[in-house]
């Protein structure tokens, strides 16, 4: 398997780097305002993807993007936006060691959408641990 191209390394790194959101953005929201801390991330999010995508010479047009393309990248970015608002919130509000875990209740729901609205396949492995993940969020909402 090659692990630049593995997509098993990218989910890892995507869940490294989000505890270091939690911690940092918890840390960053002390004191003021959640709506602009979510604002500053937001623009400091576009400047380095902006970088990137200058560093590998991967602009594209964006006239030549599909309708549907276009669509669900709004949708994705306002559910983003929403998500980011209420997370900093949260955050602000409660102790990351709460609130990060109950965020990741995000992978449940991304299992369960998944199956129902791209068709993919149940498994036990894939049902197991999605039924772990909301009990372990039950578990720290709860007690």
């Amino acid at each position: 398997m090659d692990l630049r191209q593995s997509w098993l390394l990218f989910a890892l790194g995507s869940a490294f780097f989000a505890a270091l959101t939690a911690l940092f953005g918890k840390l960053g929201v002390a004191g003021i305002n959640s709506n602009l801390a979510t604002f500053i991330r937001t623009v400091v999010i576009l400047i380095v993807t902006a970088g990137i995508l200058s560093l590998r010479s991967e602009w594209a047009r964006p006239s030549g993007l599909p309708w549907h393309s276009w669509l669900f990248l709004v949708l994705s970015g306002i559910a983003t936006g929403l998500s980011w608002l209420c997370y900093y919130r949260a955050l602000q509000l409660g102790p990351v060691s709460r609130v990060a875990p109950i965020d990741k209740l995000s992978v449940a729901i991304a299992i369960v959408l998944g199956l129902v609205f791209l068709g993919e396949r149940p498994s036990l492995p894939l049902l197991v641990g999605g039924l772990l993940i909301v009990a372990g969020a039950v578990v720290i909402a709860w007690f």
